[in-house]
């Protein structure tokens, strides 16, 4: 079992920036990919970026060259930079950690401000 713990939420104005971070406790199996979703009022869970151990990334086009995702192995710590913000940013991001099993954070709020 992994345990996610999210932090950096908040809120911040259009144009601001925030920064992310998710630490997963100590896991028997390989932390394979990271990654964030989010889920805006009423609407779907997105996919926003993913990073693989070897760290090849993936992004949403919607955030592409504003966002920015990272890793740190050796904490099991995943980040997500978040610049030039947008109110259609706004939504509960969540963390995710794919070992042998997929693992769900509980969620942090961002809220963006016009």
């Amino acid at each position: 079992q992994v345990q996610l713990v999210e932090s950096g939420g908040g809120l911040v104005q259009a144009g601001g920036s925030l920064r992310l971070s998710c630490a997963a406790s100590r896991s028997t199996f390989i932390i394979k990919t990271m990654g964030w979703y989010r889920q805006a009022p009423g609407k779907q869970r997105e996919l926003v970026a993913t990073i693989t151990i070897g760290g090849s990334t993936n992004y949403a086009d919607s955030v592409k060259g504003r966002f920015t995702i990272s890793r740190d192995n050796a904490k099991n710590t995943v980040y997500l930079q978040m610049n030039s913000l947008k109110p259609e940013d706004t939504a509960v991001y969540y963390c995710t950690v794919v070992t042998a099993t997929l693992y769900w954070g509980q969620g942090t709020q961002v809220t963006v401000s016009s």
